[in-house]
């Protein structure tokens, strides 16, 4: 099976950023990946566009032929999208069979709380044979104030729910903050830990409010987040390695069969899988 990752997250939360972070660290390896953009807004691109909704439908001529504005014509490109699926499903022919796919995806919120869009492009991807799991990011510098916090990982909560797939949460843009002292109440924090914080900077007629909060996203285990810093490449492979255990790709990869003069110690190091040769249909290893 082909696997796809979707990467969702407000505006300017750094998604094609991490898109191309991860298409770099995953070739170092020796695997293949291909990224597909699906906001029809984007312009410029730092990675190769495996395939490019703008060759369906751009945002700049849905707004000018439909009079829309950017959100609704936005979301009128995704629904034409899903309308014209068979578009997306030749492309990814021509990408070919059970290769791993990013998908940069458009930030507004709205197609991840109620518009059925994305929901249903995502059952597309499964009905072609794909295994397809979500990467959230949150720009870091939401960690700098607790309701603005917050209210990203309610957001969160929304994508995980409404897209029903196995999902990761990540703080991106790391290496921006002025400190990471803190960071991690926020990577591992507590519901309580949350509360009070808020507590401390809302009226006492909100704290009821704020402790039914930070419960549901402690009951939903929304708090976790893995920590995405460009510069360290030990975050990348975190990240990668929970996006390969959710979409089994270990189970895909064809064990590396030894050959003569094979050096021991680089096949232990490769874990017997075949991530030094690109050869195998399922284009990639472990993170």
């Amino acid at each position: 099976m082909g696997q796809a990752v979707l990467v969702l997250g407000p505006a300017g939360s750094g998604k094609s950023t991490f898109s191309d972070l991860v298409r770099q660290h995953v070739e170092t390896m020796k695997r293949r990946v291909h990224v597909v953009n699906l906001d029809p807004a984007a312009e410029h691109f730092a990675y190769p566009v495996a395939a490019d909704i703008r060759e369906l439908i751009s945002l700049e001529d849905v707004m000018e032929e439909m009079n829309l504005g950017p959100n609704g014509a936005l979301i009128y490109c995704m629904e034409f999208l899903v309308e014209n699926i068979d578009w997306l499903q030749d492309e990814l022919e021509q990408i070919g069979p059970d290769e791993y796919v990013l998908f940069d995806c458009p930030g507004q919120i709205e197609l991840y709380s109620h518009v059925p869009a994305m929901v249903t492009l995502t059952q597309e991807l499964q009905r072609m044979g794909y295994r397809v799991a979500a990467a959230y990011l949150l720009d870091s510098a939401f960690a700098a104030d607790v309701a603005k916090f917050v209210s990203g990982v309610l957001c969160c909560l929304s994508a995980m729910t409404m897209l029903e797939l196995p999902h990761i949460n990540v703080l991106s843009k790391c290496d921006l903050l002025p400190s990471k002292a803190g960071l991690d109440a926020f990577l591992d924090g507590d519901a309580g830990g949350l509360a009070e914080r808020l507590d401390g900077r809302t009226k006492p007629r909100f704290h009821r409010l704020n402790k039914a909060i930070c419960e549901l996203i402690d009951e939903w285990s929304m708090v976790q987040f893995l920590p995405l810093d460009p510069t360290d490449s030990d975050t990348v492979d975190l990240v990668l390695a929970q996006l390969d255990t959710m979409l089994q790709y270990h189970d895909d990869v064809e064990p590396k069969e030894m050959m003569e003069g094979d050096d021991e110690d680089d096949a232990d190091h490769d874990g017997f899988f075949g991530l030094g040769s690109c050869d195998n249909d399922g284009g990639g290893g472990s993170g």
